[in-house]
């Protein structure tokens, strides 16, 4: 139903984009948001954004880095990522719930998600 593309190894000061393609149709009208899991810690959440485009960041060291839209005539969600540092280092999940929640337990639908290493 989520499908995130768009991980990769990139530089300390780098950026990337990520992108999820949801395909299921119901889900196209939910909220959607970006997790993330570094190893061996717990999952963080990062942003969500509404169906209509309302967004809220949730993780305050992203905060002036990241940026979460989405394309709903495309079905896809992005998150651009900018002046990465190697504590950015995560799986990151696309997440789809009726309502955003950061409590990753409150969020019903997710991705297989997409692995940034960021590393010189």
């Amino acid at each position: 139903h989520l499908v995130e593309s768009g991980g990769g190894l990139v530089q300390p000061g780098g950026s990337l984009r990520l992108s999820c393609v949801i395909s299921d149709v119901l889900l196209k009208f939910y909220d959607v948001a970006w997790f993330r899991q570094a190893p061996g810690k717990e999952y963080e959440g990062i942003s969500c954004i509404s169906e209509h485009g309302g967004r809220t960041d949730w993780l305050d060291s992203i905060k002036g880095r990241f940026a979460i839209s989405r394309d709903n005539a495309k079905n896809t969600i992005y998150l651009q990522m900018n002046s990465l540092t190697p504590d950015d280092t995560a799986v990151y999940y696309c997440v789809a719930d009726p309502t955003c929640n950061s409590d990753p337990n409150a969020m019903d639908y997710w991705g297989k998600g997409t692995l940034v290493t960021v590393s010189s």
